[in-house]
């Protein structure tokens, strides 16, 4: 990890850009060990980036680098990703909410703003419902809420038998093979399979979701559904009153989301990312960065 951040700052002070500082840290949260990376200080409001599911805390490098002059910002690998511990049992996004929040009141934090993508998007949510003022601005990229709306009719349900694809099955059939699962992903959901993610990246995060307990826990975010759906129906009877942005792929989930929050939100500032996919951040960067970095340092 230490090697790819300090690739990064590499390529940022060839163009002529000060890379900010990003360093790597383990933390106990809620009873699990978390991996995460924080950069930056200052007093504005600490911002917690969530990754979704085939990625890990590694896919927020380049938006770290553009936040981290005004305040501190943390990216961790969630419950059962990357460098964190891959427990059994517990992924429902509630209780993933609840290891990030006891890592933020850990690190002297109360306030934050949050975002999450995919997955993440799921447990930033579960976050500010859980603890509505502690959550001063929320973003939701490119997925879905379970539970809310009808959210059975979503895009992603062409791709049913993934959420149901767990147990010793599975895991026998994937093992040695990880990579050949996540193309799946990172193709099929791209709008442009060559202009997704890049080699280095693949590389990457088949090695994290390849550890010990990785493509099982990885399992275990979807196996959860059925929990979350529960839960969020029932968060989504208090709406949030804090400001929403959300971002969606046209290719991907488009203006299906941001419909979905505007069932639990007020204040919800949709857009729709022309000509991407579900990988905002690698698909369409130029478009995805400045967004996030204005609404984010808005007051």
């Amino acid at each position: 990890m230490k090697r790819l951040i300090s690739a990064l700052a590499a390529l940022l002070l060839a163009v002529g850009v000060q890379a900010a500082t990003i360093e790597d840290h383990s933390a106990t949260a809620n009873g699990v060990q978390l991996h995460y990376l924080q950069a930056g200080a200052g007093s504005d409001t600490p911002v917690v980036l969530l990754h979704g599911y085939a990625e890990t805390s590694h896919m927020w490098l380049p938006l770290m680098d553009q936040l981290a002059d005004r305040r501190v910002v943390i990216a961790p690998d969630l419950r059962g990703a990357g460098g964190s511990a891959k427990p059994d049992g517990v992924y429902d996004k509630k209780t993933l909410a609840q290891d990030v929040h006891a890592l933020v009141k850990g690190l002297g934090h109360r306030k934050v703003k949050i975002v999450g993508h995919d997955i993440g998007l799921m447990v930033a949510y579960a976050y500010a419902a859980q603890y509505p003022d502690e959550v001063e601005r929320i973003v939701l990229m490119d997925a879905f809420l379970p539970g809310v709306g009808d959210w059975k009719s979503v895009w992603l349900l062409r791709d049913l038998w993934h959420f149901h694809f767990h147990g010793q099955t599975a895991l026998q059939l994937v093992q040695g093979r990880e990579r050949i699962y996540f193309e799946h992903f990172w193709n099929d959901f791209a709008a442009d399979r060559t202009h997704s993610l890049s080699e280095a990246d693949r590389q990457f995060y088949t090695a994290a979701y390849a550890q010990p307990g990785g493509m099982k826990a990885g399992f275990g975010y979807f196996k959860a559904f059925e929990q979350d759906a529960a839960d969020f129906a029932g968060f989504a009877r208090t709406p949030l009153k804090q400001p929403m942005l959300v971002l969606t792929g046209e290719k991907a989930s488009g203006n299906f989301l941001i419909e979905q929050a505007r069932l639990v939100d007020g204040k919800v500032e949709g857009v729709v990312v022309k000509g991407s996919g579900h990988w905002l951040m690698e698909e369409a960067p130029a478009q995805t960065i400045p967004r996030l970095v204005d609404f984010l340092n808005r007051r």
